[in-house]
C-alpha cells in the first residue's frame, strides 16, 4: 500500500499515546502506521509539534478506525482528555 494514500485519523502530542491508539486498532484487524519527526523520537521533544505523532490507516479503514476510536474515547472507564492534546481529525 502508498503510504502517501493512507489517512491520519489521530494525532498525538506523544509517541506513547499514539502506539497506545496503534494498538487498540491493530487489535480490531486495522493496519496502522506511526508518522512522526524523527528528531521529536529521539530526543523526546514534544514542542512545536516535534512530538507530534499521526496514527494512519488506509483509506478503506478509515471509516471503522473513526468509529473504533469513538468507542475507545466515549467508553464509560475511558474519559476523554479535554486538554487538546490529542485529536481525532
Amino acid at each position: 500500500m502508498n503510504e502517501k494514500l493512507w489517512i491520519v485519523v489521530y494525532v498525538s502530542s506523544g509517541a506513547a499515546n499514539a502506539e497506545i491508539v496503534s494498538g487498540r486498532l491493530q487489535a480490531e484487524g486495522i493496519p496502522t502506521k506511526l508518522n512522526y519527526e524523527a528528531i521529536g523520537r529521539i530526543y523526546g521533544l514534544t514542542m512545536d509539534g516535534l512530538g507530534e505523532v499521526k496514527v494512519l490507516v488506509p483509506p478503506e479503514y478509515q471509516e471503522k478506525a473513526r468509529q473504533v476510536l469513538t468507542e475507545f474515547y466515549n467508553g464509560p472507564d475511558l474519559p476523554w482528555d479535554e486538554s487538546g492534546s490529542e485529536r481525532i481529525p
